[in-house]
Parts: C-alpha cells; sequence; structure tokens
C-alpha cells in the first residue's frame, strides 16, 4: 500500500467551513447502525525531562480471546524505536529494564479498569513511566499509585500519535481526538456506505462527522479511493486524508485508512493578528504536531 501521505492532489485540497462546538460525554452514535470497536489503540506520548531530554513512550492497549493486553516501548526517536517492547501481563505490578542507556521503571494498575468502547480503559486505571527515578508519563488515576511528589513533580509530556486497528467488515468507525493540549475532545464519526446502485454496480461515499454536525462527504469512492480535505478545528487546520483503495477492491484482507493530522508551521492557523505574530509564532514552533490513525482491517476468514 502506499503511503497515504500520497492521498494529497493540491487541485482537491478544500478547507470546511468554520467549525465551532461543544463536545459530548460519548461518542455520537446514530440509531440506525452501530460503529465498530478497536481491537488495539497504539498511543504515543513525547515526555520533556528536566534535563531537556526528550522520550518517546508508546503505549499499545490490545484485546483478544484472552483478554486485555498491555505493552510499552521507549525510544528517542520515531525514525529508530528500541526494539524491545515489554509486554505488562499482570494487570498489577512493576517492571523495570534498560532503554535509550537508561533505567525504566513502569509501574501499572489496571485490576479495576472500567472500558466504554475498545482495548484502552477511561477510568479506574493508573500507569507511570520513570527514567532514572525521574517522573516522565503518568495515566489515569494519580490516587491509585502513591509515590514521592517533591521527588517525582508533576511531568511535562504530550500525546502526539494515536492509531486505532478495527477489524471485521463493518464500515463504521467512532472515536475521540483532542487535536491540542488546550483544545476540546471532539467526537469523530466516520461512515462508508452506498449511496445507490446503477446497473448493479455498488456507489460507496465517505461521511466524516464531528461532534454530530457532517464536516465532508466524499461521492463516487471507486473513483475517488485516495484523497484529502482539510478541516478547521480549535483553530487549527487539520489534514485529513484517507485510502480505500484496499478495502474496495481486495473482496478478502483489504485495509482502509483515515488519517488526521494538525499542520505545524506557520501555516497552521488562518490568521494571525500582527501585535501578536512574534508570540503566536514562538507557540507555533513550540507546539507538537499531533496525528490520529485509524485503520480498518477486513476479516481474513
Amino acid at each position: 500500500m502506499r503511503s497515504i501521505a500520497s492521498c494529497y492532489n493540491e487541485h482537491a485540497i478544500r478547507v470546511s467551513d468554520s467549525y465551532c462546538s461543544g463536545p459530548s460525554n460519548q461518542p455520537y452514535l446514530s440509531p440506525n447502525f452501530a460503529p465498530s470497536t478497536p481491537n488495539t489503540v497504539k498511543c504515543i506520548y513525547k515526555a520533556r525531562l528536566s534535563s531537556q531530554r526528550h522520550l518517546l513512550l508508546t503505549l499499545t492497549w490490545s484485546i483478544n480471546c484472552l483478554g486485555h493486553g498491555l505493552t510499552i516501548n521507549v525510544s528517542e526517536t520515531v525514525l529508530k524505536p528500541d526494539p524491545y517492547t515489554h509486554r505488562l501481563a499482570k494487570s498489577k505490578g512493576s517492571k523495570t529494564f534498560k532503554a535509550c542507556n537508561s533505567e525504566i521503571e513502569v509501574i501499572w494498575d489496571v485490576s479495576d479498569a472500567r472500558y466504554i468502547n475498545g482495548p484502552e480503559p477511561s477510568s479506574g486505571f493508573s500507569v507511570l513511566v520513570l527514567l532514572d527515578s525521574q517522573l516522565c508519563l503518568s495515566l489515569g488515576d494519580m490516587n491509585m499509585i502513591h509515590t514521592n511528589e517533591e521527588q517525582n513533580p508533576t511531568p511535562e509530556f504530550t500525546l502526539v500519535s494515536r492509531s486505532e486497528i478495527f477489524l471485521g467488515n463493518n464500515s463504521v468507525y467512532s472515536t475521540k481526538a483532542q487535536f491540542c493540549d488546550k483544545g476540546l475532545a471532539h467526537d469523530i464519526l466516520i461512515k462508508c456506505n452506498e449511496e445507490g446502485r446503477h446497473k448493479g454496480l455498488r456507489n460507496p461515499e465517505l461521511t466524516v462527522t464531528i461532534d454530530e454536525k457532517k464536516m465532508f462527504q466524499v461521492k463516487r469512492l471507486r473513483w475517488n479511493f485516495r484523497g484529502n480535505q482539510i478541516i478547521f478545528l480549535d483553530g487549527l487546520l487539520i489534514d485529513v486524508m484517507w485510502d480505500l483503495h484496499g478495502w474496495l477492491f481486495n473482496q478478502t484482507s483489504g485495509c482502509a485508512v483515515f488519517m488526521f493530522k494538525t499542520r505545524s508551521g506557520l501555516d497552521c492557523r488562518l490568521w494571525l493578528e500582527e501585535k501578536n505574530r512574534k508570540f503566536e509564532e514562538h507557540k507555533v514552533k513550540e507546539r507538537d504536531e499531533f496525528s490520529l490513525v485509524m485503520c480498518a482491517c477486513k476479516n481474513l476468514d
């Protein structure tokens, strides 16, 4: 499969209407269909240490016939990740290993975790990661695990990437995403269905909805199976890309890929007031990009 970045077509780029909406507590679900549930969720966090060192921590939540699973990988760059991924087998415990020339300690407790949709817990869990005794990542309920607050102040980290894998032949996918640190958590709904039949041929279409508002719709997907659209959300330009070639033309094991990616650099905002330009430019350079990837794979059987 070609890289989804190859979906770009400068003649097809359009910016959707300015969008401002409050989030809902749960993903928007139409009564006419139920979205698929992801089997695997991979989150990459960028941690900033007091020594100005940066680390990438990858947590992968999964679910299968044996139950829920969690693995962790620690590296310094996406281009050269650490080859060792460590599985946290028990529902509660601690694990120490070497990575990036440092000692990594992971403390976790998912024994009372609650799940809404998918393998990633929504509440009742805690995951802490320390590098050389310095806390660099804390997720969930910090009260579940006692730490020395003087030695381990609040860590500075950012979610820079989230990937979700769906298995099955359903064509409706739902998730939540926050595209910037101070932004809202938005409900995203993607639906691929048939817009009608012509001489016995299916004519599927793609609809992307955020917080119950239709952002854009793509018809005749057998011709437009790869493409991109720009949406305006939380004051940011976000590229939405899709690649449905495998899903449409491989009847047994094809995949559909969707990506939401914030823009970096000075073109990520539609305007900058002159008096605040230097300040805004400084903030733009410091802000990390965020990408959401949703991959839907057909059953192999």
